[in-house]
């Protein structure tokens, strides 16, 4: 015990550290105090210890210390300015990243919309599959050969008139505009197809005509017996009577030929109607109808509808002082054919754009959802009145249609270079700067491809029409190559449903070699098949890698994998009686696509007198001659054979669109720039 007492006083003696030992708490602290002042305590001790070393040791930290230890550390200058640093890193890295966050949303292009990202298809739904062997096709038909529309790489589907009608001219004339024909099925078929469409990632389009309704639409019936607000519902005028004849109003002739006035028995007036006699117009200068209008726009679009073409618009108005139109020929011939006048007061009134406004509006109230923009556009053939249809797609601050369908295609008389280059530059030019082209070579009123134009030139024209830019309209069957069915096959009186003329185009879909072409399991179809349908059919022709079917897939693909194609310039480099030339390119990309269509006779074009240092050669990424698919062909001599169609693939830093000498002859819509560092696309450049 002496020993142990004596070491804490050697300790001291020496100059050593301290040590009071532990301290319990303060209480104890104060008792041991008042202890020592009573006795002498032991004396202290030290040890021969590095003061320097011991405190190293003390303040080291360690794992699990308190916090007041902590805090000791945290403020010495290591600490604290590492702390610093980080937070500082840490901010401006969270500036730096929402800079460009929205440096890259600001300098982004918009995304091309689903109505333009991908061809339409655009469907006869009483030819396209019949599923309850009526010899009709129906909704039901449409939702079982879905699989063929993604089989195309197509996204979207446009289905012609199917509201409940008499079906008198092709059934644009709804007798009610809230209900299905009985012949393509019920609502809850239509709702089951759109449900199957949008579960497979499609959209759905529909026609809609409201100019008029069917002469045995409810409207009609009460407006004829002057029953309240629908007593000026459709547009009625007083007729001169006598010795059993009627006189019109005017001299106003209907599209269909022969005056436009018909006399109502029931309300002993005469009713305007453009088209059939079975078909009154209704009148848009009510309030009430056009209200109406919109009512059916919310019902269809609620219905799950991605959008409406809008026929017949451009009729929707008429000139209020009903003064006779003027006539082409100043003769006193009579007056039967629509031809025979200038339609100055029955077409495009003052006020018709208003209203095609108002349809925008309220179809926008149905595109507030993300990922549901609903798609607008109004079917209107002003022949060659390009200014009237541009008017469609409205003005940079109040829009209208997304497009005006082009006619262009379809009203050519004669095909070559020249003409396929006239209706492509006349669209183009006259396009209002930032707007989005569209092209058809098809439609349920027009002769199909093979039978206007000729056999040959089917697969050329597909090539054409997938590698415009803008959004091509497909009328089905062009796919595969079918043709019109003979005229004298059909019978008005058999199908009644309208005029003679415009039914061989509307012939069964051709889908295999069976009875029928298997478009019903039935006897008999409400048209007669074409007799090639063994030969031309979708079975036979998918399983053909040679086949019009597997390169229309094989452009599709291209158009969806390749920027160039979808949303690049589109630059016009020649065109003579035989071939149309153009190339497509994108800023900030070396890789372009060169198109030669041939359109004519055999013909051998010298590209590189054309296009400044165009390289020497080029690879034959697709041809309508299939063998010549992947072979390199000198740009000095590009040989086509009639109705053959090239995609040329090149790469040159020097773009067509830059060049001075095509300057006027490239266009391009929805400008984007490629980025090869980042791999993204940007808007200026």
């Amino acid at each position: 015990e002496v020993e142990a007492r004596s070491l804490p006083m050697e300790m001291s003696e020496k100059g050593g550290v301290q040590n009071n030992g532990f301290v319990q708490n303060e209480d104890f602290e104060d008792k041991e105090t008042n202890i020592g002042s009573q006795e002498e305590m032991p004396k202290t001790c030290s040890v021969n210890v590095d003061p320097v070393a011991v405190e190293e040791t003390v303040m080291k930290p360690y794992a699990g210390m308190p916090k007041e230890v902590l805090l000791q550390f945290s403020s010495q200058p290591l600490y604290r300015i590492t702390r610093e640093i980080l937070f500082w890193l840490v901010i401006a890295g969270s500036v730096v990243l929402v800079c460009a966050t929205i440096a890259i949303i600001a300098l982004s292009p918009k995304c091309l919309d689903w109505w333009q990202a991908s061809p339409i298809y655009r469907i006869y739904p009483r030819s396209f599959k019949d599923s309850n062997s009526d010899g009709n096709g129906d909704l039901k038909g449409i939702q079982e050969k879905l699989n063929h529309i993604t089989y195309l790489n197509i996204k979207t589907i446009w289905i012609t008139s199917f509201l409940k009608s008499p079906l008198k001219d092709l059934g644009y004339g709804a007798e009610d505009f809230y209900d299905i024909d009985p012949m393509f099925g019920s609502m809850t078929d239509f709702e089951n197809l759109v449900a199957a469409i949008h579960d497979k990632g499609l959209k759905v389009i529909m026609d809609f005509i409201p100019n008029h309704t069917s002469s045995k639409h409810q409207w009609f019936q009460l407006s004829r017996n002057r029953t309240g607000k629908y007593t000026d519902y459709y547009i009625w005028q007083d007729c001169e009577q006598a010795a059993g004849s009627v006189t019109p109003p005017n001299n106003w002739v209907s599209v269909l030929g022969n005056s436009s006035w018909q006399f109502d028995e029931v309300r002993k007036q005469c009713y305007l109607h453009q088209f059939g006699k079975e078909e009154p117009d209704l009148n848009f200068r009510n309030p009430a109808v056009q209200q109406e209008i919109h009512d059916i726009i919310k019902f269809w679009l609620g219905k799950g509808v991605d959008g409406f073409s809008f026929g017949a618009v451009k009729f929707l108005l008429e000139a209020k002082h009903l003064r006779d139109e003027p006539p082409v020929k100043k003769t006193a011939e009579t007056i039967t054919d629509y031809s025979q006048l200038y339609h100055d007061y029955t077409t495009t009134q003052v006020g018709l754009h208003d209203i095609v406004r108002s349809f925008r509006l309220t179809m926008n109230e149905f595109s507030r959802e993300a990922g549901r923009y609903r798609f607008m556009c109004s079917d209107n053939d002003e022949k060659e009145d390009i200014e009237a249809t541009m008017m469609y797609y409205g003005t940079t601050f109040i829009s209208e249609a997304d497009f005006p369908f082009n006619f262009n295609l379809i009203n050519m008389e004669s095909l070559s270079g020249n003409s396929i280059s006239e209706a492509v530059n006349s669209w183009m030019k006259n396009m209002p700067s930032g707007k989005w082209p569209n092209w058809a070579v098809g439609s349920p009123n027009t002769a199909r491809i093979s039978t206007r134009l000729g056999k040959n030139y089917i697969n050329v024209i597909n090539m054409l029409l997938l590698t415009l830019p803008g959004t091509p309209v497909t009328y089905y069957g062009e796919e595969i190559g079918m043709e019109n069915i003979a005229t004298g096959n059909v019978s008005e009186e058999h199908v009644n449903c309208g005029p003679v003329v415009t039914l061989p185009e509307k012939s069964p879909m051709q889908w295999d070699g069976k009875v029928n072409a298997g478009f019903t399991e039935g006897n008999s179809t409400w048209l007669p098949v074409n007799s090639n349908y063994q030969s031309v059919n979708v079975e036979i022709q998918s399983a053909s890698s040679n086949s019009t079917l597997s390169l229309y897939r094989a452009l599709t693909s291209l158009r969806n994998d390749e920027l160039p194609l979808n949303r690049g310039w589109m630059c016009h480099i020649w065109n003579d009686s035989d071939v149309f030339v153009y190339v497509r390119e994108l800023d900030g990309l070396d890789r372009v696509f060169m198109m030669v269509l041939n359109f004519g006779k055999e013909s051998t074009t010298d590209l590189q007198a054309i296009v400044p240092n165009l390289p020497s050669e080029a690879v034959v990424r697709l041809s309508t001659h299939f063998s010549n698919t992947g072979k390199v062909v000198n740009t000095k001599q590009i040989k086509t054979e009639m109705g053959e169609g090239l995609v040329l693939g090149y790469k040159t830093a020097k773009p067509v669109h830059t060049m001075e000498a095509f300057q006027g002859k490239c266009f391009v819509a929805e400008k984007a720039c490629y980025s090869k560092a980042f791999n993204l696309l940007y808007m200026n450049c």
